[in-house]
């Protein structure tokens, strides 16, 4: 077993081995190592993905737009309060430095305080996030907007992100489904989808109104091969789908959490943003007129669990960047299963600082220490901007997107042959 040199820019490991020249990375020679390991590993019992900011990143930079940053939130109630407790709160998860969730997540703990206090500055507190959550899905919407009106460099984007998706989703119909998971907001995955023809599984029910169920049945979708009656077969290319920390289309409603009708790229609407802290379904915006706490996220983060942590189950994790603690603690437990598999493909190593002049001190970034907490015979990783880099991973590395028997039959066929040809000049020998 190989140690990881992380100091590198650019990681590879793979079954136990740091491949030559790997830290240089070239496609031709790598392609042939890298992608027959992938495809076994995407036909494994049971195969999920976990899809984190990195992927809406590197589709806006494939479009030529430079995607809405999404980053600290300034208020102007208990500004310098609401920091150090959101920085205080993201060390102590091992986070690293504090985004605008835990600005939004601090503020609101601060809003519920002051209802209890009655306290003046209440209203103004609650104008406040409402405007920071109308910035967000106001951003988001903007993202999409601009990829669909990017022309040919946004329609390339999105025909990249559909064959990156369909390299996953092309499982035998007979194996479980991939089952994806995202913690973004916005819609690009949902889009993709559509445009490929993938068919979606998830826990809304219902066409004009769709609603959220609770209910874990295992829907599937079955088809009856013409002829042939009381045999119904898996349709192929049908994945399931949950968004861990909710999406901008989905809107508490009486106790119940609709789908909300928005295209694609739409322009934001005043119907739709008019109290997002009553409705919008953001993380860790939670529903006020339901016991269960952090509701739905708390259901939502049970099907991860589900999905992932059971025998001969594979999690590959891209654009994601170990920054949400209940995340990672799933993903732990799942690996405490010796027959369990994590591929990390990420873009860098999330937050790590190169070592200081004065005192020589790497500081490791959230990828790192995740894993060296984990036992290396159960990873494969492909981190730095090569490997992460979504076109030439999508191009070079993942698996043909197809389910490709027709190559399985040839290469069948060849050994037949090449077998058979043996044997004819071992005959031939012995004549002589």
């Amino acid at each position: 077993m190989q140690t990881i040199n992380w100091e590198q820019d650019h990681i590879l490991y793979i079954a136990n081995e740091v491949p030559e020249n790997s830290d240089k990375p070239d496609e031709k020679h790598l392609r042939t190592v890298i992608e027959p390991w992938l495809t076994a590993v995407f036909q494994s019992e049971h195969l999920s993905l976990l899809t984190g900011t990195g992927l809406t990143t590197g589709i806006c930079y494939e479009a030529g737009v430079t995607p809405q940053a999404m980053g600290r939130i300034d208020f102007n109630i208990c500004n310098e309060e609401i920091h150090k407790y959101a920085d205080s709160a993201a060390e102590n998860l091992s986070r690293g430095a504090a985004n605008f969730e835990d600005d939004l997540r601090t503020a609101i703990e601060l809003l519920k305080g002051m209802k209890i206090l009655n306290d003046s500055k209440t209203p103004e507190l609650e104008s406040e996030i409402n405007n920071q959550l109308k910035n967000l899905v106001t951003n988001l919407q903007s993202n999409e907007k601009k990829v669909l009106a990017a022309a040919d460099k946004g329609t390339e984007a999105l025909a990249l992100l559909r064959r990156f998706l369909i390299s996953f989703s092309s499982r035998t119909a007979t194996r479980d489904r991939l089952h994806i998971f995202t913690t973004n907001y916005d819609r690009f995955i949902e889009y993709a989808l559509d445009e490929a023809g993938i068919y979606t599984l998830d826990r809304f029910i219902g066409k004009l109104d769709p609603t959220l169920r609770m209910h874990k049945m295992e829907l599937d979708f079955h088809y009856n091969p013409p002829g042939i009656r009381g045999e119904p077969r898996y349709v192929e290319g049908v994945v399931r789908y949950t968004k861990l920390h909710g999406s901008l289309d989905w809107h508490f409603s009486n106790g119940e959490i609709h789908k909300i009708p928005m295209p694609f790229g739409s322009e934001p609407r005043g119907e739709n943003t008019g109290n997002p802290y009553d409705t919008v379904v953001i993380y860790p915006n939670s529903s006020k007129g339901i016991d269960t706490a952090y509701f739905p996220y708390s259901e939502l983060f049970r099907d991860f669990s589900t999905a992932i942590c059971r025998p001969n189950s594979v999690l590959v994790t891209y654009g994601y960047g170990f920054g949400d603690s209940h995340i990672n603690a799933i993903i732990r437990d799942m690996l405490t299963i010796p027959s369990t598999h994590l591929v990390i493909i990420s873009f860098d190593k999330a937050g790590d600082k190169p070592a200081d002049k004065n005192d020589g001190i790497r500081s490791p970034g959230r990828i790192e220490k995740f894993v060296n907490n984990c036992n290396a015979s159960q990873l494969t990783l492909l981190i730095g901007n090569h490997f992460g880099h979504i076109k030439t991973l999508t191009e070079n590395y993942l698996p043909k997107s197809a389910i490709d028997r027709i190559s399985d039959r040839r290469h069948k066929i060849e050994e037949k042959r090449n077998t058979q040809k043996k044997k004819g000049e071992e005959a031939e020998g012995n004549d002589v």
